[in-house]
């Protein structure tokens, strides 16, 4: 029995999470819970056991110094409330964390159990992965639920996904089979430039949360950061012409596409090709992230000597550029 003291009666509470990890590239998910606890003053009431879901040689506890005193700070997933004002208002239950190494399904109905107990009436939970997205254009979004009525009422795709899958994919799925209304928000981050922190890509989350649940979020220099994200972005590529070349190509093919079908579906089916790809392979190792096409991160996009990404050389027949 989860016992929540303190915890006053909620309004309409939506849980929203995101963690750290695979489904956090350019860590655009986790700064997006990040950005709501901070500017809504968030009260985090509970954490759970890290040593029930980490593997400490994976995720490292930190050790930080209070008036003298070593402490340590152990890697956990933590819940906070918020109350959004307004004409209507209501409550937000936003869970950070990182992604569990072990007991993924205990993870889930833990967190399903405060879910019950502060009578969450939907869950949000947001991820991002790498893709072949330019960042001169605006960041896809793609929102996927595995329920048809859910789907239809709140204008989502009903996902049909087979394959490995993420604490996000995991989660929303024993949301389905607790009776948990459950969406996924997916942002997808131009993989040329993986680095975190991406706050266009933050941004575009936050902006398709507020239109989902129908609140007014407070973006603070959100919006300015975006900007400056991008000429720095646009800087990088105008010093190398490869780079500046192969984000004109992405840029021609996102806009010959039909917009309906690039922010959302052609997203989804490039991230389901992608762990297709994978065929039954080793897991994606610790720090990487999910893709939309071939691979944790791709050789061209790995440590180079002038510190820059780098696209592919053309006629590259690795299989991370190879068709279906």
């Amino acid at each position: 029995m989860i016992e929540l003291e303190g915890v006053p009666e909620l309004i309409d509470p939506v849980m929203v999470a995101a963690f750290e990890g695979w489904n956090d590239a350019g860590d655009a998910a986790s700064t997006a819970v990040a950005h709501l606890e901070r500017e809504w003053k968030g009260e985090v009431f509970a954490a759970l056991d890290a040593e029930d879901y980490y593997d400490f040689q994976v995720n490292r506890p930190t050790v930080w110094m209070d008036a003298g005193v070593r402490k340590i700070t152990w890697p956990t997933t933590r819940l906070s409330v918020v109350r959004v004002g307004g004409e209507k208002p209501r409550d937000l239950v936003l869970v950070r964390g990182i992604e569990p190494s072990m007991r993924w399904r205990s993870f889930c109905n833990e967190l399903l159990g405060f879910a019950h107990e502060l009578g969450v009436e939907l869950v949000v939970i947001l991820g991002a992965l790498l893709g072949d997205t330019p960042h001169t254009r605006p960041v896809p979004i793609s929102g996927t639920t595995s329920d048809p009525d859910l789907a239809r009422r709140m204008d989502l795709e009903e996902t049909k996904y087979e394959g490995p899958t993420g604490i996000v994919g995991v989660l929303q799925e024993a949301c389905t089979h607790a009776g948990v209304p459950a969406v996924s928000l997916w942002a997808a981050v131009p993989h040329y430039v993986s680095q975190p922190p991406n706050p266009k890509a933050t941004l575009a989350l936050l902006n398709r949360l507020e239109d989902l649940i129908d609140v007014r979020i407070p973006l603070g220099e959100l919006p300015e950061d975006a900007r400056a994200w991008q000429v720095g972005v646009d800087q990088l590529a105008a010093e190398d012409s490869e780079v500046a070349e192969y984000v004109q190509t992405l840029e021609e093919a996102r806009d010959t596409a039909e917009l309906p079908e690039a922010s959302g579906e052609a997203i989804a089916r490039e991230f389901e090709r992608y762990l297709r790809r994978r065929d039954g392979g080793s897991p994606p190792t610790p720090g990487g992230h999910a893709t939309a096409d071939g691979g944790d991160i791709p050789p061209f996009l790995r440590d180079n000597p002038s510190g820059r990404p780098r696209p592919p050389k053309p006629g590259n027949d690795d299989e991370d550029s190879s068709e279906e």
